[in-house]
Order: C-alpha cells, then sequence, then structure tokens
C-alpha cells in the first residue's frame, strides 16, 4: 500500500497554489517535549484580582462611556448631515407611537393614558443608556399582553363586584375606577421587578441568555402571542362585553365567549372598526409597496385616530350607539410614586418572563440594524439600558416597555441617524400627554383595535417560516411549532417555558444523535471522509478512522461506544467470546493426541478451517503440544476473526469531555488492548488535551504518544509500525 501519493494535479489552464510540507510524524509527547512549552503564569489569583479592580483615568472613562453610549456620539454629531433626517424620522415615529401607545394600554389592561406614559419615559432615557441608533423603544404588543394577562390574575373583575348605588335586586357591578388603579399597580410593580432582573443580568454580563431564545423559538412565540392579540381584541371590533381571560386556553376561551355572544354585536361599532381595518390594510400596503417613491410613510395610524375621533366627537357615536370609547384622558404627567413592593412575591416569575422576551426582541432587532447600517450593539449594555428604562420610568405609572418592529422600521426607513430621532418621538409624545390629550377622549375603541390587529400582520406572516423549515431543518420546525402551540394553548408565559424546555432538550438529542461515520483517505490528499458518503475516500487495510461530531460526556459517552464498535465493525466482547471458543477446541485437539496419532498412521488428513472460512488448507502430522505453540495457534485465531490492528478516533469536532466520557473511553481501550486491537486519538484542540490532563487520562492505558496532532499522524504511524501481536491469555 502506497500512503505517499501523487498530489492532485490542476487543470493546465488553472494553475493552483500548492501545499508541500515535510516533517517528522508528531504525538503528544514529542509535541510537549519538543514543540510547545507553556508560558509561564506567575500572577497569583489575588494579584489578578488586583489588577482587574484596579483603578485609573483610563478605566473610568471607559466605565463612563460604556455607562452612557450617548457621551460617544453625542460630541461629534454631524448637524448638518444627520440633523434633518432625525427630525423627520422623529416626527414619524412619534405620530405612530401615539396611537400604539393607546392601543397597547389596552392589551395591558391599564387605562390608555398610561400607554402615553409608557411612550414617553422610557424612550427619553434610552436615547441616553442604549447603543441602537434605530431601534424605537416603548410599547410592544407582545410584552403588553403578558403584563395584561397577569393584571387579569392579579386583578379580575370578581375581586371589584359591588352592589348596584340605588340598592336593586340587579346583579352586582363592577367597581370599575377601583379595579383600574389595583390592574395599574400591578403592571407597575411588574414593570420595577422587570428592570431589577435585567439591570442585575446586566451587571452580571448576562448578555448571552437571549442566546437560548433561539429565531424559531422567538417566532413560533410572537406567532401564538399575535393569536392571543387578535382573540382578545375581537370583543372591541364587535362591541361585544365579554369578559376578559387569562391562564391556559385562554385564547379558546375568548373566542368561544365572543361568539357565543355574537348577536348582541353593536353595529356602528363594528362598521367603523371594519372601515379602519380596511383603510389601514391598504395604506400598509402602499407603504410596502411605494416605500422606495415615497419620502416617508404614509401615517395611517394617526389618520385613523384623528378621523374617528372627528367623526365619534361630531355623531355623539357614545351617546346614541353605545359605541365604547377611550374616555376620561387627565392632562399633565403624574408625580413619581413608590411602587406595592407587597405584590412582589406573586409576580416573580411572570418578571422574569418578561425580562427575558423583551431583551431578546430588542436585541433581535438592535443586531438587525447594526448589521446593516455597520456598526456594533452592546448586549450587556442593552440590558442595562432597557432594565434602567423599566426600573425609573416604573415610579412614574409605566408598564414595561420593549422595542417595536413596526415603529422600529418606521424610524429606519424614514432616515433617522440616532436616537436623537427617539428624542424627538417622545417629545411629540409628551406634548399630547401636556397640551392635547383631552383631544382623543371620543376615541373609538374599535378604532385601537383594528390599529393592533393591522399591526400584527407582519407577525402573521411568520406562518411562512413553516414550509421552509420543513425543508432545512425539522428541529427548528418542531421547536416552532411547540413554541406556537403550547403558547397558544397554555398562555404566554407557561408556554414560553415549555418552548425554551424542548429548544434545550434539542441541543441534548443532537448530542445524542451525532453523525458517526468511518474515514478514508482522498488518493493524493491528506482530506479524509467518510466512506458511506464519498467513493474516493477509501480506507486503508487494518485501520478504522472513526469519526464523531459530538463532544463526549455523561449524556451520550455510552452512545459513542456503541457507535465505535458498531461503525468498526470490532467488538472486544464477541472477539473475546470466539476465542473462548477458540481455546476450548485447542483443549479438545490437546487432549485428543493420541487420537490424531493412530489416525495420522493409518493416513487420515484433516483439514483444520479458519474462524471465516477462507479456504486455505491445512495439514496437521503428530502434535507435540507445547505452551508457546499454543500462544501461535491463539494469535492465528486472533488474526483471522479480526483484520483490524489499529482504531484510530477523530476528536476535531469534539470540544470537551467530561469525567464519565473520559472513564469510557479509557475502558474501550482496555477492551481493545485485551484482544490486540490498538487505539489512538487523533485531532485533540489544546484546549482538550487540558481538560484530559485535569482528568487524570494519560494513565495506565493511555499515553500521550497515543495522541496525535491530525489524523493522517496517527494513520501512518499506525502502517509503519503495527502492534505487535499478544493475544491475552484466557
Amino acid at each position: 500500500m502506497e500512503l505517499e501519493e501523487a498530489p492532485a494535479r490542476a487543470d493546465a489552464g488553472n494553475p493552483q497554489l500548492m501545499y508541500r510540507i515535510e516533517r517528522p510524524v508528531y504525538n503528544e509527547a514529542f509535541i510537549r517535549s519538543q514543540l510547545l512549552h507553556r508560558r509561564g503564569n506567575s500572577s497569583s489569583l489575588w494579584q489578578k484580582l488586583a489588577q482587574r479592580l484596579q483603578c485609573s483615568s483610563q478605566k473610568a472613562k471607559a466605565a463612563v462611556l460604556s455607562f452612557l453610549p450617548i457621551l460617544t456620539w453625542l460630541p461629534a454629531y454631524p448637524v448638518k448631515q444627520y440633523l434633518f433626517h432625525d427630525v423627520v424620522s422623529g416626527l414619524s415615529t412619534g405620530v405612530v407611537q401615539l396611537p400604539q401607545g393607546l392601543a397597547y394600554a389596552m392589551l395591558a389592561a391599564v387605562p390608555p393614558v398610561y400607554g402615553l406614559y409608557s411612550s414617553f419615559y422610557p424612550v427619553l432615557l434610552y436615547t441616553f443608556f442604549g447603543t441602537s441608533r434605530h431601534i424605537s423603544v416603548g410599547t410592544f404588543a407582545v410584552i403588553s399582553l403578558m403584563i395584561g394577562g397577569v393584571a387579569l390574575r392579579e386583578a379580575p373583575d370578581s375581586m371589584f363586584l359591588m352592589s348596584p348605588a340605588n340598592g336593586s335586586n340587579m346583579s352586582a357591578v363592577v367597581n370599575v375606577e377601583e379595579r383600574d388603579a389595583r390592574r395599574v399597580q400591578v403592571a407597575v410593580v411588574l414593570t420595577t421587578l422587570v428592570g431589577i432582573i435585567q439591570i442585575v443580568l446586566g451587571l452580571l454580563r448576562f448578555g448571552f441568555v437571549a442566546i437560548y431564545l433561539t429565531e424559531p423559538l422567538v417566532r413560533g412565540f410572537t406567532t401564538a402571542a399575535a393569536v392571543h392579540v387578535v382573540a382578545s381584541q375581537l370583543k372591541y371590533l364587535l362591541g361585544v362585553k365579554t369578559q376578559r381571560f387569562s391562564g391556559p386556553l385562554s385564547a379558546i376561551y375568548s373566542i368561544m365567549a365572543v361568539f357565543s355572544d355574537i348577536t348582541s354585536t353593536n353595529i356602528a361599532t363594528l362598521i367603523v372598526g371594519l372601515v379602519c381595518l380596511v383603510f389601514l390594510y391598504v395604506v400598509k400596503d402602499l407603504n410596502e409597496r411605494f416605500k422606495k417613491k415615497l419620502p416617508i410613510p404614509i401615517p395611517g395610524e394617526i389618520i385613523v385616530v384623528i378621523v374617528s375621533t372627528g367623526v365619534s366627537y361630531g355623531l355623539a357615536l357614545s351617546h346614541n350607539y353605545r359605541v365604547d370609547v377611550v374616555g376620561h384622558i387627565p392632562t399633565g404627567l403624574l408625580p413619581p410614586a413608590v411602587p406595592e413592593f407587597s405584590l412582589l412575591p406573586s409576580l416573580v416569575t411572570d418578571s422574569f418572563a418578561v425580562a427575558i422576551v423583551g431583551f431578546s426582541m430588542g436585541m433581535s432587532l438592535a443586531k438587525t440594524f447594526a448589521l446593516k447600517h455597520n456598526y456594533s450593539v452592546d448586549g450587556n449594555q442593552e440590558l442595562l439600558a432597557l432594565g434602567l428604562c423599566n426600573l425609573i420610568s416604573s415610579f412614574f405609572q409605566t408598564f414595561a416597555i420593549t422595542c417595536s418592529m413596526s415603529r422600529s422600521l418606521v424610524q429606519e426607513s424614514t432616515g433617522g441617524k440616532t436616537q436623537i430621532a427617539g428624542l424627538l418621538a417622545s417629545l411629540v409624545v409628551l406634548l399630547v400627554i401636556v397640551a392635547i390629550g383631552f383631544v382623543f377622549q371620543p376615541l373609538p375603541q374599535t378604532a385601537l383595535a383594528a390599529i393592533i390587529m393591522v399591526n400584527l400582520l407582519g407577525m402573521f406572516k411568520q406562518f411562512r417560516d413553516i414550509p421552509v423549515l420543513w425543508r432545512t431543518s425539522k428541529i427548528e420546525l418542531a421547536i416552532w411549532l411547540v413554541a406556537f402551540v403550547a403558547s397558544v394553548l397554555l398562555g404566554l408565559d407557561y408556554g414560553l417555558l415549555l418552548a425554551v424546555t424542548f429548544a434545550l432538550l434539542t441541543v441534548i438529542y443532537r448530542t445524542q444523535s451525532p453523525q458517526n461515520g468511518v474515514l478514508g483517505r482522498i488518493p493524493g490528499t491528506g482530506l479524509y471522509c467518510d466512506v458511506d458518503e464519498y467513493e474516493e475516500a477509501a480506507e486503508y487495510e487494518g485501520i478504522k478512522i472513526f469519526h464523531s461530531n459530538s463532544s463526549i460526556y455523561f449524556a451520550n459517552s455510552d452512545l459513542y461506544v456503541s457507535a465505535l464498535k458498531e461503525k468498526t465493525g470490532v467488538n472486544p466482547a464477541l472477539l473475546q467470546a470466539a476465542l473462548k471458543v477458540q481455546k476450548k477446541r485447542q483443549e479438545k485437539v490437546a487432549s485428543g493426541q493420541k487420537c490424531h496419532v493412530e489416525d495420522q498412521e493409518r493416513g487420515v488428513r484433516h483439514e483444520v478451517l479458519s474462524y471465516n472460512h477462507v479456504g486455505e488448507e491445512q495439514t496437521n502430522g503428530k502434535l507435540g503440544v507445547r505452551p508457546n505453540e499454543l500462544d501461535s495457534e491463539n494469535s492465528f485465531f486472533m488474526e483471522r476473526l479480526t483484520p483490524v490492528h489499529s482504531i484510530v478516533l477523530d476528536w476535531t469536532a469534539a470540544s470537551f469531555i467530561d469525567s464519565v466520557g473520559a472513564k469510557a473511553i479509557k475502558q474501550v481501550i482496555k477492551e481493545y488492548a485485551a484482544v490486540d486491537v490498538r487505539v489512538l486519538v487523533a485531532g485533540c484542540s489544546r484546549n482538550l488535551l487540558t481538560q484530559l490532563d485535569r482528568l487524570e487520562f494519560f494513565t495506565g492505558v493511555m499515553s500521550p504518544e497515543m495522541v496525535f496532532p491530525t489524523v493522517h499522524d496517527a494513520v501512518l504511524h499506525c502502517h509503519h509500525s503495527p502492534p505487535a501481536t499478544s493475544c491475552s491469555q484466557l
């Protein structure tokens, strides 16, 4: 067998760069003694800690700039190039933020004015602490719906029933004022806790937690949230009086309640809602079709708010047709107040869910815009920014916020360059709060429901992910479907928990079901590929190269060993059993020596066949059985049982190994050594070798001489240094 083959030739008209190197075969023992020497590290743990905590003017400046990113770009703000674009973008975003703030307050189960507060304070604060230049923070449908579910659970209508004031026999009515005040307090305390959690995670540098909410999970979850939002808004669109549900199956209960009472639909409410719905859909479609030709998007939401408010006021829809309207909107800002922290214990779980979902949505959009416009965002600082926005704003009666996809697209598409646009958008909302909020008191709630529903069109388009994921990744499709179905049926909180758990289980499943194979060399190269997949890959005689694309740890070590024995076709237990059978035959041969001698005198001839029935004929003469002859026969049978003398474990894909995995590998090496099959390891990273040293892997049957930097090193060693046959005595 030729190991040194001619290299693959390049086409005559397409010369290739040649890669030639000549060196000895390296193993880990040689590398450690001759090639690599670790740097001396004389610093103790306390010295490292002291160096880390050492203060200097540069570190102080870097800390301040990191905490207040506005100081990095505002001093160098190019007024002539950016200011006009930021003004146009800020006004456009503010016009969209105003109706969305009013509408999403309905989802959060609080009066509409609190949506305006939540559209002002957090946006103002994010200008100073945020690292993204284009996202628009504030109210968002999914987060508002999650808050509304908690508010309904902690302050249901049944807690605020009171007898009629006239003392009649009519059924009890709900004290709306007390109910709304309680729900506001629940939302505020939840927001405070969300802010604290996000700040703590940011200080602990836990910005990476968003990676556990993979994109299919987030898209399936937000699609389910869109279903919940539509289910909760149907009663406003139809003017039907039904209770609001929360918890498992709440979406189904809401839809059933609406359709069971559909005969009481308010026709005037339905007409206004449908007109607003159709108009907003047409405007949204026009903005999408002609976004390159329009200087700014058509502000469909504010047009609907202004026109529907004017029609409602002019026709007295609330009085004459019993159309539900927004109602009283107080003028001015509320003074800061301390939340009721007695509510904290029952809100901890919900606050974690809102904090993680809010951050993951904000971070995903921030990364998208940063990649598009060639700048970077800091995940830990984004956590701090959102946490500070939520925590500080909660003292001014706001509910939890994150960024909105629709507003962020408006802010970016209208030319926004920095968060000056967000600052101007918040000032537009402030103007409404302090000066003209009363104007929107006649605004029909059905118009707000139409605004919410149309803004969910983008989320419903995520159903298109299903055929794409079916073609590309069945596991990611399963994550999407589990997130969607669980969130629709169990509610957003339990659904998110189940979806995250399932996503983590898929990671375990992938490590327990890796791709395993036997590698062969591509002629003329040093490349090794799967022999079952590539016809050019050829195995070396007597050498098996086993590859698995997974690390080895407690959850998959047994599966790794089983796959190794199956793929290589060399099972030590079966070989040991076969050797026992052969030993019994040898004992019979030794015990029946006299009979053989007599048969020999009669001229009887016997044939001894190998275990695998290779037709090699043997003629036995007189047998003088001695120990060394038994050993030689043992070796003979062993060689016939398995032509494989070496197995190479390719660990190039392994990133870690634990103590259970290390013990399993050492045990299987012992088993193979007992049947004269040598096991070598190749392709370990330096980090993996450090882990093996800590696990005391290189003791007993394993030594650094059995580890090679590449598969080719190991193969050359096996080919030119075949093991001596010395089968274990049974």
